[in-house]
């Protein structure tokens, strides 16, 4: 079955809710002018989790090693490991032999060495689901959140988000504030994971627009933002998901794909 992909931009504005999810190619390629997108469930039996486990390098099995409940060892081992064999199967090498450099803050990329093209990735998980982004050259960040019951819900907005974002928010149906939120926070998450900056970056320095969903304002400039296209995604049901881009031009194509063990 074919990968489900949108034209851009006009068509891709409509993904959150209309997006399908489908079974990548035997001979999946990544083209210059393309987005990869793929979903994982990290629900996994122990010995897939096994499997994975081998492809972790040394200071990846000690990260895991150090998370108090089981539970969180497992999804951190799946989705580090999936990632491993996402990037090795683009770079066409062990998914073992995929070699990180870490950013001041954390953020992983791949080693120079390994590549001639830059081939630029994020991951974010959350519960049972993985999301992954790839791509060439540009920068990417990708954000997933379970959409859970908060009592807080608008207090935190009044205190990270903007006031048109807060507004935004308390005027929404109660039923339908959780979800608001989630794709406000996923939106602003994947931004600052693109630039590297994590949560550390301040959730207010970025202002997001719905309907559709964009980048109004970075640190109160439009200009800023308009270098960024930004894309929302559901990854399954009750989770919500976005994708942030730095281009010159929207890509043409996103693609979107669900990983299996048989991969």
């Amino acid at each position: 079955m074919g990968s489900s992909h949108l034209n851009l931009p006009q068509k891709l504005i409509g993904m959150a809710k209309d997006s399908v999810w489908q079974d990548p190619l035997p001979q999946t390629r990544l083209e210059d002018d393309q987005v990869h997108i793929w979903r994982a469930n990290l629900n996994l039996p122990d010995l897939e989790i096994d499997r994975l486990a081998t492809y972790l390098s040394p200071d990846e099995k000690v990260r895991a090693s150090k998370f108090r409940f089981p539970q969180h060892q497992t999804r951190f081992t799946a989705a580090r490991g999936i990632l491993r064999q996402l990037l090795g199967n683009y770079l066409q090498i062990n998914p073992c032999e995929v070699k990180f450099d870490y950013s001041d803050r954390g953020k992983p990329q791949l080693s120079n060495s390994q590549q001639d093209r830059q081939l630029q990735f994020n991951l974010s998980h959350s519960q049972d689901y993985a999301l992954y982004g790839l791509t060439y050259d540009d920068l990417i960040g990708v954000d997933v959140e379970y959409i859970r019951t908060m009592s807080d819900t608008l207090k935190i907005a009044q205190r990270f988000f903007s006031a048109r974002e807060y507004e935004l928010i308390k005027n929404t149906a109660v039923a339908k504030q959780q979800a608001v939120f989630f794709t406000l926070w996923t939106a602003k998450e994947a931004y600052l994971k693109a630039v590297g900056t994590g949560l550390a970056g301040s959730l207010d320095l970025v202002e997001i627009k719905l309907d559709p969903t964009s980048l109004l304002a970075i640190r109160g400039s439009k200009a800023a933002a308009a270098s960024w296209s930004l894309y929302p995604c559901d990854p399954a049901a009750n989770y919500v998901g976005a994708i942030a881009i730095r281009v010159e031009q929207a890509p043409t194509e996103i693609s979107l794909y669900s990983w299996h063990q048989a991969l």
